[in-house]
């Protein structure tokens, strides 16, 4: 049994076994006939992502980009969920996956449509799926994909269980489990806010907010479009905002200033979301700020917010945070099997296992059997 996190946002596709990880931008094209394969250029396994699933045969991610004469991205729930998350999601699974086996996935949703989309979410990966992977130099590649459980839990504690658990599932942070923590997950569409104290879910304390990257990115591709007449696609924006130079037919344009002042607009109106909604909250112990748009508004969102806030390391890739934590996640609840079978060899004969009751000795405190009961409850809300 294989337990990989799935994460599949507005911006990003990311997925994590604890040895492997890839991501790839949540873009869709439609399969254009390529007649000029040039082994040059990016070698990794997402860069010409080429796949058919039920049927039907799609570019995906910077192929799609780079190839497509049409392509799909939404900043839409209700869309995401019913036309993007099974094809983006089973594409990142068969790529990260090493077993022929069956596969458990722990994967997320934002706070506000975590009751709303579970049940439908589940349904939509569990079972057995047949996908293809076309590769340029290589034969085609049939996989199977047994997706046996999925676990969904709010998208923010991702970036909690990173922190506590360790590889194996094992809490390596106890203080911090037995802590009152508030979460600031910083994605391309949405912000979510969290509380989770010693590790309980608290609902007052939590709410999505409709405050991305994607608003600071329409409103410098609106600018570009005034200056220049084109229409930029915010996905094609990302590539552009670390040098703050684009070039539109052979002129550049610099955006550094413009994006300095969406950046700090962008982060006083998360922080003051921030502050209305927690402002009962005064007793939160740490503040944990998550996800791919902390980095760029980190500079002015983490003075504004009246609290202890974790830095955030600068030698990690931010949009890791919640699929690591939903795999080390989905090894405290299912266990870690040692003998994953490799997907050049034959599958070997699925073991029958009893569930753990549970991952961990006794705490020896009060306050960290406070953060296994939290756990206990949270490992029963997908049963």
């Amino acid at each position: 049994m294989e337990i990989i996190g799935i994460d599949v946002g507005f911006g990003f596709t990311k997925a994590y076994n604890g040895q492997n990880s890839v991501i790839f931008k949540s873009l869709i094209g439609d399969a254009a006939e390529i007649q000029f394969m040039s082994s040059m250029g990016d070698a990794a396994a997402t860069a010409n992502l080429h796949i058919t699933l039920d049927n039907k045969t799609y570019f995906l991610g910077s192929y799609a980009e780079r190839q497509s004469s049409l392509t799909e991205y939404t900043l839409d729930q209700e869309k995401m969920v019913e036309e993007f998350i099974k094809i983006l999601a089973l594409a990142a699974a068969g790529t990260c996956s090493q077993t022929y086996g069956p596969i458990n996935v722990v994967t997320g949703l934002p706070v506000a449509y975590l009751k709303r989309d579970t049940k439908r979410l589940k349904e939509i990966i569990q079972g057995e799926h047949e996908i293809i992977y076309h590769h340029q130099d290589a034969p085609d590649e049939h996989r199977k994909l047994s997706i046996d459980k999925v676990y969904v839990i709010p998208q923010p504690i991702g970036s909690i269980f990173n922190l506590i658990f360790d590889d194996n599932g094992k809490i390596c942070d106890r203080d911090l489990a037995a802590s009152k923590l508030g979460v600031v997950d910083i994605g391309f569409k949405t912000t979510d806010f969290s509380i989770f104290d010693h590790l309980q879910y608290i609902e007052r304390g939590s709410s999505t907010m409709d405050t991305g990257v994607s608003k600071c990115f329409s409103v410098i591709a609106d600018k570009l479009r005034q200056e220049s007449g084109i229409n930029i696609e915010l996905y094609k924006i990302f590539k552009f905002m670390e040098s703050g130079v684009i070039k539109i037919r052979g002129k550049e344009y610099n955006i550094l200033n413009l994006k300095k002042r969406v950046y700090a607009h962008a982060a006083s109106s998360i922080s003051s979301d921030l502050n209305r909604l927690w402002k009962n909250d005064w007793d939160i112990d740490i503040i944990i700020v998550s996800g791919g748009g902390s980095i760029p508004l980190a500079e002015f969102l983490i003075p504004s917010i009246e609290g202890n806030v974790i830095p955030i390391p600068t030698n990690i890739d931010a949009r890791f945070n919640n699929v690591q934590g939903y795999c080390k996640f989905g090894h405290y609840k299912w266990g870690k099997d040692k003998t994953i079978p490799s997907r050049q060899a034959a599958p070997a004969p699925k073991e029958e296992k009893e569930e753990p009751s549970t991952r961990e000795e006794a705490p020896s405190s009060e306050e960290t059997d406070k953060a296994r009961k939290g756990l206990a409850w949270l490992r029963r809300q997908n049963a």
